[in-house]
């Protein structure tokens, strides 16, 4: 993921937050707010496990949106925020699950 996809500064993480609309499953919550262009913010608490797992997370995370862009929305921004529950599974389910709330998504900005 390019280094001008990346959301840096807290105030744009707490607005979309407080702002944005949010998708959630058992693994993920994403948040997301219409936006120009496509930006992403990666969170992961640190109840989940030392620093070595949660940037193994966020590199697994940043690697999926880098190879399914063509199933992300356009002109928004989002703030993926995992759960300690990541941990159970393998690559593959974190990929399907992150894509299907991505979809959901689109789905339910077609419907408003």
């Amino acid at each position: 993921m390019k280094k001008d996809k990346i959301i840096k500064k807290s105030e744009e993480y707490t607005s979309i937050i407080n702002t944005g609309n949010v998708v959630k499953s058992k693994y993920f919550s994403i948040f997301y707010k219409k936006n120009e262009g496509r930006k992403y913010g990666i969170s992961i608490p640190t109840k989940t496990g030392k620093a070595v797992v949660r940037n193994k997370i966020k590199r697994r995370v940043k690697n999926i949106i880098d190879k399914n862009e063509n199933y992300i929305q356009n002109n928004y921004y989002y703030v993926i925020i995992t759960k300690r529950t990541i941990l159970d599974i393998s690559y593959e389910e974190m990929e399907n699950n992150l894509i299907n709330l991505f979809s959901k998504i689109g789905e339910y900005d077609e419907k408003k």
